[in-house]
């Protein structure tokens, strides 16, 4: 049977798949509408199949702040070109994944995919973006945070490759808006110098046994005395700390301070005591933590 132009346009406006696309799914089903969509999201589960091995190290770092700063959710969708993840397509997609997890808040990955977002599932949603796109699509992570006695702010860098989630303790909320200034420059703070903790105690004792070892073993080629070698490691344990953790950072925007110090100027200038509690930093293709 002859395919007609409205036909392919409705089918389009459905599924999203390309014109060429809906009328061959078309032809190939006589003109039923339900078959023909069901061929679409075939050939979309065929191209991700032969896209599993792909590399996906592009994609769009989002967030997004519930309840008054109370809630913050961070995802990245990762597809494989710059190209695709500067798309409509693409982006409207991620902003999908973003608002399904805001809303179903899933436990993981696996979890999420189950779910469904304005009437829409997201392996369904997913699988069609895939056969309409050609490339390796996937939702690689997500985070959500929830602080009633707090605040939770964000920060996604220019190009949105890369997404900070902070959250802060013990917040007034009375002075709410004096502190989101300094809120967002930890945000642009962790942005910028890729803390790994927060505060020294967080780091674990066979980081800090390594890197004594390495500094050990330094300071043994440098000819040092083997008596002070614990007393080097440790001085280099220090700047290890300084580099690392948040808290002991050098600030990016006034190198005459800590963020340690930032926070205690602020605590003493409001009567508060606000700390950091934790922060999720999201750059496309990292090494997840």
């Amino acid at each position: 049977m002859a395919i007609t132009a409205q036909q392919v346009k409705e089918l389009r406006d459905k599924t999203g798949a390309g014109m060429m696309d809906c009328k061959k799914a078309l032809t190939e089903a006589n003109g039923d509408f339900e078959k023909a969509t069901e061929i679409l999201r075939k050939k979309g589960a065929s191209v991700a199949a032969k896209r599993a091995e792909r590399n996906a190290g592009e994609g769009i770092v989002l967030t997004k702040l519930l309840h008054a700063g109370k809630t913050g959710i961070i995802v990245e969708v990762n597809c494989e070109t710059d190209f695709v993840a500067k798309s409509d397509d693409f982006v409207n997609f991620a902003n999908f994944v973003l608002e399904a997890v805001a809303e179903n808040e899933p436990s993981d990955i696996n979890n999420l995919l189950s779910q469904t977002f304005n009437g829409k599932s997201v392996q369904d949603e997913l699988t069609s973006i895939i056969g309409k796109i050609g490339e390796k699509i996937e939702i690689s992570r997500f985070a959500i945070e929830k602080n009633e006695n707090g605040l939770i702010t964000d920060y996604i860098h220019h190009g949105s490759k890369l997404g900070v989630l902070l959250v802060l303790d013990g917040v007034d909320q009375n002075i709410k808006e004096e502190i989101m200034p300094l809120a967002k420059d930890i945000a642009m703070q962790i942005a910028a110098m890729n803390p790994s903790y927060v505060y020294r105690e967080e780091v674990p004792t066979d980081v800090i046994e390594k890197e004594k070892d390495i500094y050990k073993e330094i300071a043994r080629k440098e000819g040092k005395p083997e008596q002070i070698l614990d007393k080097i490691s440790e001085g280099r344990l220090n700047k290890f700390f300084k580099e690392n953790c948040l808290f002991e950072q050098i600030s990016v925007k006034d190198n005459t301070k800590t963020v340690g110090d930032l926070i205690k100027d602020f605590n003493s200038k409001h009567s508060t005591d606000t700390k950091i509690k934790l922060f999720h930093r999201f750059h496309l293709s990292d090494e997840q933590k």
